[in-house]
């Protein structure tokens, strides 16, 4: 009995990063209309889709902290309730500045669900096991941003009338799924449910200044962390310079527009069957740092073949739907690791994912930087891919290190 309402609640949390992903890019998807309704400068668009990410440097280590403290059910209750109260504020806003601080806001509720989950499946799940329930919610989020631009942009939003409509309407959704997940978590037996390494390390629930600096210097201090965050920042820089820049690299190769666009589409597809069959793998051979290592390998090979002159650009998609599964097999377990670390366990799940992201998301925005700084520089693609290529190695040698 306690098996099915573990699984239950991991399905209700994966649908709520579902919400939260589908919400973070309906911006994105419909980022043209959005621009033309508000008078927006290509800038502004620019720091609108950058918004979010952004928000996770600041926030990331006070809300992972936060979600130890308080637990992941209130956590990811109340980052649903944010969220979707932005997304009904975004649906009217009439200027740069009010959506831009709305979408930050967005970014605020995000930070809950994203260190929520992992803690959630530390409190579930033992250590030894978690490898599959992660790649679950990773492939929820993979989910919700697939739907956004699938259906949001495809189907529901003009059926409904535009971006404003479909704002309002998926505000309140996310809304209403806030009660449905708190209802739900207070019939569920959580104490029953609580997995043998979750009870060994209870945490203090107090929040306050003191104690959130105690989880964040205990974090910091913790030399497997650092490793991890190496893997992080790998995994971020791969996945949003390959999403960013992977169809115009091609395109200069020579590949028509809209198969570039379908090799784009692949590597969402690779990196989902690397987030779905790695950490599995990792479970069964009981070595998360070999697989990590494996991944950071297949990243800067799958890279170095975009760089390659002269070979057909079937190699260069190749080597691209390889990387896209590497970075995706880094990815649930980054969020896995901590909980396994001795100095870490499930009582610091959160922070530790936190200083996994607030570091990882500064790989997420110089991947695609430098890639364009680059090229403007050289008038060509392959230094900043080079960059790539030498800084996925960095998974290879933390991997090897990582005790776990």
């Amino acid at each position: 009995m306690h098996r099915a309402w573990r699984y239950a609640v991991l399905v209700l949390g994966t649908l709520a990063y579902t919400c939260l992903t589908f919400v973070w890019f309906s911006l994105a998807a419909y980022l043209s209309a959005v621009t033309a309704d508000l008078s927006l400068t290509s800038t502004q668009a620019g720091l609108l889709t950058g918004a979010i990410p952004l928000t996770y440097i600041p926030l990331s280590l006070v809300s992972g902290s936060v979600v130890d403290r308080v637990g992941p059910y209130r956590a990811i209750g109340a980052g649903l309730a944010v969220f979707g109260l932005a997304q009904l504020g975004r649906a009217a806003a009439g200027s740069f500045p009010a959506m831009l601080g709305l979408t930050v806001v967005v970014g605020a509720g995000a930070t809950a669900i994203t260190f929520g989950l992992p803690k959630l499946v530390s409190e579930l799940f033992p250590a030894d096991a978690s490898g599959a329930p992660s790649s679950v919610y990773v492939l929820g989020a993979s989910a919700g941003t697939a739907a956004a631009f699938s259906l949001g942009r495809g189907l529901f939003g003009p059926a409904v009338g535009g971006w404003r409509p479909l704002f309002r309407l998926t505000g309140l959704a996310v809304l209403g799924y806030a009660v449905c997940w708190l209802v739900a978590v207070r019939l569920a037996p959580l104490a029953a449910m609580r997995s043998a390494d979750a009870q060994a390390a209870d945490a203090d629930d107090e929040v306050s200044l003191a104690t959130l600096r105690s989880d964040v210097a205990r974090v910091f201090a913790s030399g497997p962390m650092r490793l991890l965050v190496v893997a992080g920042v790998v995994y971020l820089l791969v996945v949003h310079g390959f999403q960013n820049w992977l169809a115009t690299v091609l395109e200069a190769r020579g590949v028509q527009a809209s198969l570039a666009a379908t090799a784009t589409s692949g590597f969402v597809v690779a990196a989902a069957a690397g987030t779905l069959t790695l950490p599995v793998l990792s479970d069964r051979l009981d070595d998360r740092g070999a697989v990590i290592a494996a991944c950071g390998a297949v990243c800067s090979l799958g890279t170095a073949a975009l760089l390659v002159p002269g070979v057909p650009a079937v190699v260069g998609v190749a080597g691209a739907l390889a990387a896209g599964v590497g970075a995706g097999g880094i990815s649930p377990l980054v969020r896995v690791v901590p909980a396994e670390l001795k100095d870490i366990g499930p009582a610091l799940t959160g922070t530790a994912v936190g200083l996994v992201f607030a570091v990882g998301e500064a790989g997420g925005f110089l991947g695609p930087f430098l890639i364009g700084w680059l090229y403007d520089l050289s008038g060509s693609y392959a230094p900043g891919l080079a960059v790539i290529c030498v800084c996925s190695l960095g998974a290879v040698v933390a991997g090897r290190r990582l005790p776990v």
